[in-house]
C-alpha cells in the first residue's frame, strides 16, 4: 500500500550514494526525505498509523522504528500538543530524518520531535543506557517489519530486507520494549499485517487490555491486509473488535472520501481511546 505523495530527485546530505525523494505527505502538510532505492519506503502504513491516535492528544509520543520520520513528522503535524522521538538504528536513515526536520516545510512541527539512535531489540541495560528509559512515554506506536525471517525470504542484497524481516525472536522483543518505555496507562498502537493478529495479541497477553482492532481493507467486498491494533498498558478491559476502514472503492485505484480526509487532509481515524 502506498500513500498518496508526490516525489522530487535530490542527491542526500547523508550519503551521496543514495538517490533521495522528497515526498509530500497529508497535501503537503509533510514532507519526508527517503532513499529512491534500496530501502523501505514510507507509504500508507505510516500514515494510517499517526492516524490511529486520537484527536486533541497530547503528552510525548515514542515511535519504535521511525524509519525517515514518516509517522512522527504526520502525528507532529496533526496534534500540535505532542511531542514526538523517533527511534531507528539505520543511521542513513535517522540522517535523512534529520534532514526532514530542516526542511522549510516541516518548520510548524520540527521542534517538537527529537531523533534516538538505539536499538530497540537490545537487552534492558543498553536500552536504558542508549537512552530508551522506563516510563518516558504517554504513548507508543511502531510499524515493525512484517515478516519473520524462518517464515519469509528475503534478498540479503539491500538495506530494505532488514526493514521488512524480523528476526527469530518476532514481535516479542519490540513489545517488551514498548512495555518498558509506556507509562502505566498509557497506550501503544501497532499497525502490522492481517495474518499476524494472533502474534500480536499474544504478545500483548498480560502486558495491555483495552485492545482495539481495527481492519485496514483495499477495498469493500476484500479481506483485510492490515490491521491497526490499539491498547492500554496494564488495563482490565476486553478486546474489541472495530468495523475498520476501506481504502479503495471504484474503478481503478480511486481512494474512498474517507481514506482521501485521511491521506491527503490530515484527519485522524475519529476513533476515542479505551481505558
Amino acid at each position: 500500500m502506498t500513500a498518496d505523495m508526490t516525489g522530487q530527485n535530490h542527491p542526500s546530505s547523508s550519503d551521496k550514494d543514495v538517490e533521495i525523494t522528497r515526498d509530500a505527505f497529508l497535501g503537503g502538510k509533510v514532507y519526508v526525505h527517503q532513499p529512491k532505492h534500496g530501502r523501505h519506503r514510507a507509504g500508507l502504513d505510516a500514515v494510517y498509523l499517526a492516524a490511529a491516535l486520537p484527536d486533541g492528544l497530547s503528552g510525548h509520543i515514542v515511535d519504535l522504528g521511525a524509519g525517515v520520520g514518516t509517522a512522527g513528522f504526520c502525528a507532529a503535524a496533526r496534534l500540535p500538543e505532542i511531542s514526538v522521538t523517533a527511534v531507528e538504528l539505520d543511521q542513513t536513515v535517522l540522517d535523512l530524518a534529520r534532514e526532514g526536520l530542516t526542511d522549510p516545510a516541516n518548520s510548524a512541527f520540527a521542534d517538537r520531535i527529537h531523533l534516538l539512535e538505539a536499538d530497540i531489540t537490545a537487552k534492558g541495560r543498553m536500552r536504558h543506557a542508549a537512552g530508551l528509559k522506563s516510563s518516558m512515554a504517554d504513548h507508543v506506536i511502531m510499524n515493525p517489519p512484517y515478516y519473520e525471517a524462518n517464515r519469509f525470504r528475503a534478498s540479503p542484497k539491500t538495506a530494505r530486507a532488514g526493514a521488512h524481516m524480523l528476526d527469530e525472536r518476532g514481535l516479542e522483543p519490540w513489545v517488551k520494549t514498548a512495555t518498558d518505555i509506556v507509562k502505566v496507562g498509557g497506550t501503544l498502537t501497532i499497525i502490522f499485517r492481517a495474518d499476524g493478529l494472533s502474534e500480536i495479541l499474544n504478545v500483548l497477553s498480560g502486558r495491555f487490555g483495552a485492545i482495539d482492532v481495527i481492519p485496514l481493507r483495499p477495498r469493500p467486498d476484500a479481506a483485510a491486509t492490515r490491521v491497526l491494533v490499539r491498547a492500554v498498558r496494564a488495563s482490565k478491559a476486553p478486546l474489541t473488535l472495530l468495523p475498520g476502514f476501506v481504502l479503495h472503492d471504484g474503478p481503478g485505484n480511486e481512494f474512498t472520501p474517507e481514506a482521501k480526509t485521511i491521506l491527503r487532509d490530515g484527519r485522524g481515524l475519529g476513533i476515542p481511546l479505551r481505558r
